[in-house]
């Protein structure tokens, strides 16, 4: 029994400690992305408005 209760210890701080350190790394910003907000405008947009006046090509245009 004296072990089980020293397992269920040893797991729970090991579980804090793994908390606290993920809570140090979001506040110290380690899961902040600089680079895709600056590259997302480079990305095409399928709800455009430019997207829906472009019309499809037809099975005969696509055959010439």
């Amino acid at each position: 029994m004296s072990a089980i209760l020293i397992l269920i210890g040893a797991s729970l701080s090991l579980a804090i400690c793994f908390l606290a350190a993920f809570l140090w790394s979001v506040h110290k910003g380690q899961f902040d992305d600089p680079v895709t907000p600056a590259l997302r405008m480079l990305h095409d947009d399928e709800t455009s408005p430019h997207a829906k006046n472009v019309p499809e090509p037809s099975e005969k245009e696509t055959l010439l």
